[in-house]
């Protein structure tokens, strides 16, 4: 049979019957969306077939882990990202967005280390905050420009956003007072916390 076929290094077989069950059958057991977003933490490789007609439907499971993730807590894709991806579909650039998505996160998977360190590093020394600061606003506005390039008829709404931000950053005092510094700290350690709960 089928889990005993597998060969190591080989993607894992997930079945998905009609009553929406989930079969794992490499490990010959039902699984919930919970357990493969779990393996898709640690790297686990695996395919899900429709038990039925066969056919891959991978990528509806996985958007569907990452709706139900979203609506659990915290959310990473903001509402104007979404927009902007809808209005690619059936646009003459949808063609590029996925090589393009997949390049800027596999950049954005390189980087995370080296954002890792920066944020451990202001953890234990606060002095570098500004660093992590300039490291996170670099991305930001790295990934921005790249969205623009890509939906040319949102650039005019990310940029007021973007110069709406702005003023209130630059605003702020160099010689800032000790309790708003603590209270974007401990913010900030509650976005890593949950940051690195999820990877």
């Amino acid at each position: 049979m089928a889990e005993k076929d597998q060969k190591a290094g080989e993607p894992v077989i997930i079945k998905k019957y009609a009553n929406r069950r989930l079969y794992n059958t490499a490990k010959s057991s039902y699984v919930t969306l919970d357990h493969l977003a779990q393996m898709v933490r640690d790297g686990e490789d695996f395919i899900v077939n429709d038990a039925k007609t066969g056919s891959e439907i991978t990528r509806t499971v996985l958007a569907q882990i990452i709706f139900d993730e979203e609506a659990k807590g915290p959310t990473m894709l903001p509402a104007n990202f979404l927009r902007q991806i809808i209005r690619l579909y059936g646009d003459t650039l949808q063609g590029f967005v996925p090589g393009y998505l997949d390049a800027s996160m596999d950049t954005f998977t390189l980087n995370q280390e080296k954002m890792r360190g920066q944020v451990q590093s202001t953890l234990e020394a606060n002095p570098a905050l500004a660093n992590f600061e300039a490291l996170a606003r670099t991305n930001m506005e790295w990934f921005d420009n790249a969205m623009r390039m890509f939906a040319p008829f949102a650039a005019g709404a990310a940029a007021k956003d973007a110069t709406s931000d702005e003023p209130a950053e630059s605003a702020l005092p160099e010689d800032i007072e000790l309790e708003k510094l603590q209270a974007q700290i401990a913010a900030m350690q509650a976005q890593l916390s949950e940051l690195m709960k999820k990877n």
